[in-house]
């Protein structure tokens, strides 16, 4: 069996066994009707900062813009987050990215229609085909997937490329993240005047949802908001 096979069963058999599986918290174990966390387990995830930047959601004393923004404004022009990225929702995260518990990705998506107002288009941030071959499916758009069901928006998971292989982010210093991303995002369509909700799973430095918005914009998107399960704090 191909490696790409293996992935699409591997993908087929966690979509069967979320269908057909009794539901069960997936921290506690303790039943859940028709969910993949009980009600306590889901009171216990990180919270966001009370006050935070408008545009990244960093962290603010009194909830101004924070100090990268004003240095350098992303070209996204508003982020939507659910959570703060630590312990156990990073946990979590990493099941539904590495061991396709796509009912995580349903939950999310649906949680996250709450936040952001109803754009022309939901985009997920692609992965290269070399890593969507390996892994079987994007868990970003397994998200913006169950987000645009319900906003009722279009999904568009076409339009934005990752053209080139990149290193991982985590590997990197803040400037080589910059350099990393040089060209890794080509565009197919004309964008003219739409406003755009990019989807991804964590936003930690922003630098890679910021280099897929730039090549948003200059294809004319007017307007692009992030829409991430978790935003990770910088300090």
């Amino acid at each position: 069996m191909t490696r790409t096979a293996l992935a699409g069963f591997r993908e087929f058999a966690a979509r069967l066994a979320d269908a057909l599986l009794p539901s069960s918290c997936l921290l506690c174990g303790s039943p859940c009707c028709g969910a993949p966390l009980c009600p306590g387990c889901l009171a216990d995830l990180p919270p966001l900062a009370t006050r935070h930047c408008p545009l990244c959601l960093e962290a603010t004393t009194h909830g101004e813009r924070c100090g990268a923004c004003l240095a350098r404004p992303p070209h996204f022009d508003q982020v939507h987050a659910l959570y703060r990225y630590a312990f156990p929702l990073d946990h979590l995260i990493s099941d539904l990215k590495y061991h396709a518990r796509f009912a995580l990705a349903k939950h999310w998506g649906r949680q996250l229609a709450g936040l952001t107002p109803p754009p022309d288009r939901i985009i997920p941030l692609p992965l290269h085909p070399t890593r969507l071959a390996e892994r079987g499916y994007n868990q970003a758009q397994e998200i913006a997937r169950h987000l645009a069901r319900s906003l009722e928006r279009p999904l568009d998971p076409d339009s934005l490329e990752k053209s080139r292989a990149t290193r991982p982010q985590a590997e990197l210093s803040h400037k080589e993240r910059q350099g990393n991303l040089k060209g890794a995002f080509a565009c197919t369509r004309d964008m003219d005047g739409l406003h755009l909700l990019l989807v991804d799973d964590v936003l930690t430095t922003g630098a890679t949802l910021d280099e897929a918005a730039r090549v948003l914009k200059l294809h004319g998107a007017a307007r692009v908001e992030v829409a991430v399960v978790a935003r990770t704090p910088r300090h």
